[in-house]
């Protein structure tokens, strides 16, 4: 995984940027366990191109992994919005799910005694 995170890398310092490298580089650093890298490089691909549904799903479950609720259900809405627009419709229910989850997320504790 290291050897093509390094490609991903030499090609973005090579002026190659694009969001499809971005996603590509950002699921790369997913598998080395490299989440904070990898959103950056994700927001980076969503700023590049906002209709990138696969990125904003990508995002938001990313978002939601490293503990930022409200960042992710920000994404999530953004991406539902391009995925319904572009037709991609499982990518909107994904969306979904990972919105509900941020949502719960940012609910107070219950204080149950």
């Amino acid at each position: 995984m290291a050897d093509m995170i390094a490609r991903f890398e030499a090609m973005l310092d090579g002026g190659q940027d694009s969001p499809m490298l971005r996603l590509a580089l950002g699921n790369a650093l997913i598998a080395a366990d490299r989440i904070e890298e990898a959103v950056a490089h994700l927001e980076r691909a969503v700023a590049q191109d906002p209709a990138y549904s696969a990125a904003w799903k990508l995002l938001s479950r990313q978002l939601l992994a490293i503990g930022e609720p409200a960042r992710a259900l920000q994404a999530c809405e953004r991406g539902i919005a391009v995925a319904r627009e572009r037709g991609d419709l499982q990518a909107a229910k994904e969306m979904e799910v990972f919105a509900r989850r941020a949502r719960k997320q940012m609910e107070p504790p219950s204080s149950q005694p």
